[in-house]
C-alpha cells in the first residue's frame, strides 16, 4: 500500500534551487519499501555477474547494500531527512565574517555511482540572526547524501544557506576528489576538483580574498 501521507509531506519539503532530477513518482514508496525493492534488484545484479548468493559472505550483501543506499549513502533524497534550522538572535552584535572550514564531504557521483570525497568551506555575514555551527555541517551532509555532480552540490548548499540564514552574504568553496577519475577511466590519483559559489558581500574582491585566505591558512 502506498503511504500517501509520506508522499505529500516529502513532496512539499522538496523545494530547492537548483533541483536534483527526480521523477514524478519519487515519493510513492516509504524507505522500508525502497529497501526491500533495492535488495531484490541488487541480488539480480549480483547473480548476473555470476556471484553465488548462497555463499555465507555474499548472501546478506543485497540487503546490506539496500539499507546503506536508503539510510546512509542517499538519505538526502528523502526530504524528511532535511535538517531543521533554528536561528538565534545575534545578541553579541557580531558583524564580521563567520567561517566554518573543512566540513567533510561524502557524496556519490551520479554518472558512475562511486564516491566523491572532499571538504567544504562555508562563510556568511549575519543580518541579525545566527545559526548553531553543527547545522552548517548538517546542511552540507544533507545535500551531499544523494547522487550528485559537484557543481550542483555547491549551488544547492549556497542556496540553502541564503534561504535558511536569510542573508545574501554567503560563500561556499568545495575541494573534492572523484573516484570516477581516480579509480576508473583515466585513473588519475593526483587531481581534485574545486567549485565555489559567492553572493552578496562576497562579490567584493577584498571580502572574497579574506575568505579564501582564511580557508587556506
Amino acid at each position: 500500500m502506498v503511504n500517501t501521507s509520506f508522499n505529500a509531506k516529502a513532496a512539499s519539503n522538496f523545494t530547492e534551487v537548483p533541483t536534483t532530477p527526480m521523477h514524478a513518482h519519487a515519493y510513492l514508496l516509504t524507505d522500508g519499501e525502497k529497501v526491500e525493492l533495492i535488495a531484490e534488484k541488487f541480488a539480480e545484479i549480483m547473480q548476473i555477474m555470476g556471484l553465488d548468493l548462497t555463499d555465507n559472505s555474499l548472501k546478506g550483501t543485497p540487503m546490506r547494500v539496500a539499507k546503506m543506499y536508503v539510510h546512509e549513502t542517499f538519505q538526502g533524497l528523502n526530504p524528511l531527512n532535511k535538517p531543521e534550522i533554528t536561528l538565534f538572535e545575534n545578541d553579541y552584535q557580531y558583524a564580521q565574517m563567520l567561517i566554518e572550514r573543512n566540513i567533510t564531504v561524502h557524496s556519490t557521483c551520479e554518472h558512475h555511482f562511486v564516491p566523491i570525497l572532499g571538504h567544504c568551506h562555508l562563510a556568511y555575514f549575519s543580518t541579525g540572526k545566527v545559526v548553531g555551527l553543527s547545522k552548517l555541517n548538517r546542511i552540507v551532509k544533507y545535500y551531499a547524501k544523494r547522487p550528485q555532480v559537484q557543481e550542483r552540490l555547491t549551488e544547492q548548499i549556497a542556496a540553502e544557506l541564503r534561504r535558511s540564514l536569510d542573508t545574501e552574504d554567503v560563500a561556499v568553496y568545495m575541494d573534492a576528489e572523484h573516484l570516477c577519475v581516480k579509480t576508473r577511466g583515466v585513473e588519475d590519483c593526483a587531481s581534485s576538483t574545486v567549485t565555489s559559489a559567492y553572493s552578496g558581500k562576497f562579490n567584493d574582491p577584498a571580502v572574497r580574498s579574506e575568505f579564501l585566505g582564511s580557508i587556506r591558512a
